[in-house]
């Protein structure tokens, strides 16, 4: 999955963020199989759950019928088409969540050979805000961060300094 480009920036941000808001005596549902993250959860001593690698735009039962504290979802819903449908059936209280944010300078990712390695919303942080807003959860506190990467050009400069990222603590109203 990352072979050459592991995401030691994002983790580091995305689990400073988690120690903030949830703690590790809270039981985790964790979007998306089991990943490199998850084991940075595990290794932090959070008791984490993840999905088994159905098509959460279809069959989200396991998130229905979770009786984890939290649901965490990270560079999750870009992928699905409809995420409000997952985040308004949960019965968790807590949910922690990132989303690579869109980028003017660069169009969507889409993988050619890989169908679930494809965005189908890249959304701005309005946006995100809205869907949760919709599916009925508050949103305590975000960050974003910007992902620099190593080359030259137009792009890359940009990169420097624009937000990529964006994480939200949210709680059920």
């Amino acid at each position: 999955m990352y072979e050459n480009s592991f995401p030691n920036k994002r983790y580091k941000h995305t689990l400073h963020f988690l120690r903030k808001h949830i703690n590790t005596t809270e039981s985790i549902l964790d979007l998306g199989v089991e990943n490199p993250f998850t084991n940075i959860m595990l290794e932090d001593g959070y008791s984490v759950t993840n999905t088994k690698g159905e098509d959460l735009d279809i069959d989200y039962s396991t998130v229905t019928n979770t009786d984890a504290d939290v649901i965490t979802a990270f560079e999750i819903f870009e992928h699905l088409l409809a995420p409000l449908n997952l985040l308004s059936t949960t019965k968790a209280n807590k949910l922690v969540a990132s989303i690579p944010l869109k980028l003017w300078f660069s169009p969507a990712y889409r993988s050619k050979t890989d169908k679930w390695d494809r965005h189908y919303h890249e959304f701005e942080d309005w946006q995100f805000d809205w869907l949760l807003e919709k599916a009925g959860w508050e949103i305590q506190d975000s960050q974003k961060w910007a992902h620099p990467v190593k080359k030259i050009g137009f792009r890359p400069f940009l990169r420097l300094f624009t937000p990529r990222y964006y994480i939200i603590y949210a709680t059920r109203k």
